[in-house]
């Protein structure tokens, strides 16, 4: 197997994966809602909102149009929900296992981030 034939599977299940977590928004959207901080009116338009930007992004990735801007585009969104969910909630948590959930989180979203970046980067 040829190292591009590699490449490309791989941004093909990185696509799944996301149009998975897409689809779960819309599935859970109300349980998810209570993730959304306060100070966002209408919580569950967000989480909804955030399901369909990972199933547009994973479509991009899987049909290979507009990838650069996709995986960028949702590089940044997984990089912001680092910074402004999962890192205070890491901070602030009291519960040692809300703070280790919170730092499962920030863990698994920076490297979505980055693999996001990675492809984007490398799509032709």
């Amino acid at each position: 197997m040829n190292k591009n034939m590699v490449s490309r599977i791989s941004s093909i299940v990185f696509a799944l994966v996301m149009a998975v977590f897409g689809i779960n928004h819309f599935r859970m959207g109300d349980a998810m809602a209570g993730y959304v901080p306060g100070y966002l009116p209408v919580a569950v338009f967000w989480v909804y909102l955030v399901g369909a930007a990972l199933i547009l992004a994973a479509i991009a990735i899987i049909i290979n149009k507009q990838t650069r801007l996709a995986c960028y585009l949702l590089g940044l969104m997984l990089f912001l929900f680092v910074i402004l969910l999962h890192l205070p909630g890491m901070m602030h948590a009291t519960d040692p296992q809300m703070k280790a959930m919170s730092m499962t989180m920030l863990l698994k979203d920076l490297g979505l981030a980055a693999g996001a970046f990675y492809i984007g980067s490398h799509n032709q």
